[in-house]
C-alpha cells in the first residue's frame, strides 16, 4: 500500500531558488522518487503557479497568503497570521494523511482539535527567533527594525506550539540541540538539495565568488564584510552575485574595479560561476539553520573558505578552509587562489557528502515516519 502525505509550504517551492524552498522541493522529488503520494498545500505571494509541482504532487492547492495583515498587531506572529486559511484545514480533513508542516510559518492549525488524533510534524529550517533578532541587529530601516524585534518576540512565545507535533525534524546538529532541550520527539533530517554527486572542477579558477538572496540582511551584511574588508586590497577579482541588493552595497562595490555585482541572475548561472571559480567565499553571521549554499558550493564548486558560524556543528568542517575575522579570509585567499583543486580533495570530499548529505538515505527516515 502506498503511503500518502499532505506537505504544507510556506512558499512556491518552484523554481527551488533559495534557502527554505530548496529543502521543500528537493524533499518533494525524494518522496515522489520513494512512491510517497504527496498532496502539497502552498502560501503564495508573489511566484506564479509552477506547472512543474505536478510531476511530483498528486495534487497541488494554492492558498493567498493574507499580507494585507498589520505587522504591528496581534500575538501571532506575522509569518503565521498571514497563513491561516480555513479552507486549508478543511482540505487536510479529506483524509487522514499524516501533514508534514514546513516552519512555524505553516503551523497555525497544528494544535487545532479537529487533527487531534492526526500524525503531524513540523520542519524547522532554523530557529526562527534567533533568525529575526539577527535580522534586527543588521537592519537600518527603523519601521523594519522595529518589526523585527517584535516578531522575533511573538516568534519566541509561539514557538511552544511544537508541543503539538508527534515529530519536530531539525535540519542541523545545533538545532537539533537547541530544539531538543525543549521539546520530546526531536529527529535530525539534514536538509535535501540539488546535488546527487560531485560535480567540482578541478584544475584552477581565476576568481572568487560569494551568493546569496541580498534583499535579506544578513546575506548583505556578508557582502559587504567581503568587499569592505577582505577584498579591498587584494588583487583577486570578486564576483558577487544576488537578488535586490542595497545601496550600501552598491556603493561599496563602485569603489573597486576588481569586485562586480551581478543582480537577479538564474540559479543556472549562479550554478556555472560557482563551478568556475577557484574559491566560493561564504561568510555568515547568522548561525541557526543551515547554509544550504554551503553544500551547494561543496557539491559544484573548488575551494570553500568560510567562517566558523557557517560550519559549525555541520560536519563539514573539514572540507573548508576555516576563517574569521578579515586578515585570516585575506591570508586563505591569497593561498588558495594559487593551488590546484585535484582529484585527492574531490574525493574525500565525495566520501564525506555522500555519508551525511544523501537525499536518497535522508529521505528513508522521512518515509519511515510517515
Amino acid at each position: 500500500m502506498s503511503k500518502r502525505l499532505h506537505i504544507i509550504s510556506f512558499d512556491n517551492p518552484y523554481p527551488p531558488n533559495y534557502g527554505g524552498v530548496i529543502d521543500v522541493f528537493y524533499k518533494l522529488k525524494s518522496l515522489k522518487q520513494a512512491g510517497v503520494k504527496i498532496t502539497l498545500h502552498i502560501f503564495e505571494y508573489g511566484r506564479v503557479a509552477a506547472a512543474e509541482l505536478e510531476n511530483y504532487c498528486e495534487e497541488v492547492i494554492y492558498y493567498k497568503r493574507r499580507t494585507f495583515v498589520n505587522p504591528f498587531i496581534g500575538t501571532l506572529p506575522y509569518i503565521v497570521s498571514t497563513r491561516n486559511d480555513h479552507q486549508l484545514l478543511k482540505n487536510l480533513l479529506k483524509d487522514d494523511a499524516p501533514i508534514l508542516f514546513e516552519g512555524l510559518h505553516t503551523c497555525h492549525f497544528l494544535n487545532h482539535p479537529d487533527l487531534k488524533n492526526r500524525k503531524k510534524m513540523v520542519r524547522m529550517h532554523n530557529i526562527e527567533h534567533d533568525y529575526y533578532r539577527k535580522l534586527e541587529e543588521v537592519e537600518s530601516n527603523f519601521f523594519k527594525k522595529y518589526f523585527f524585534s517584535k516578531e522575533a518576540e511573538r516568534l519566541q512565545q509561539y514557538e511552544s506550539i511544537l508541543h503539538y507535533a508527534n515529530i519536530i525534524w531539525a535540519i542541523s546538529p545545533n538545532d537539533f540541540n537547541t530544539l531538543k532541550s525543549r521539546y520530546k520527539h526531536v529527529q535530525l533530517l539534514p536538509a535535501f538539495h540539488a546535488n546527487e554527486q560531485i560535480s567540482s572542477k578541478t584544475g584552477i579558477g581565476k576568481f572568487a565568488f560569494y551568493h546569496g538572496n541580498l534583499s535579506v540582511g544578513e546575506n548583505d551584511e556578508a557582502a559587504r564584510f567581503l568587499v569592505n574588508k577582505v577584498f579591498n586590497d587584494l588583487d583577486v577579482p570578486l564576483i558577487i552575485a544576488g537578488n535586490n541588493p542595497s545601496e550600501a552595497l552598491k556603493n561599496a562595490v563602485a569603489n573597486y574595479a576588481h569586485i562586480s555585482l551581478q543582480q537577479n541572475i538564474s540559479t543556472e548561472q549562479i550554478n556555472t560561476l560557482t563551478a568556475e571559480a577557484q574559491l566560493n567565499v561564504l561568510p555568515t553571521f547568522q548561525g541557526t539553520g543551515i547554509k544550504l549554499k554551503l553544500l551547494n558550493v561543496l557539491f559544484q564548486g573548488r575551494w570553500v573558505i568560510a567562517n566558523q558560524t557557517m560550519v559549525e556543528n555541520t560536519g563539514l568542517e573539514s572540507l573548508c578552509r576555516i576563517a574569521n575575522f578579515p586578515e585570516e579570509f585575506k591570508q586563505a585567499v591569497s593561498e588558495l587562489m594559487k593551488q590546484q583543486f585535484n582529484d585527492i580533495q574531490k574525493e574525500n570530499r565525495s566520501q564525506v557528502l555522500n555519508r551525511e548529505f544523501s537525499n536518497a538515505e535522508n529521505i528513508k527516515k522521512l518515509i519511515q515516519a510517515i
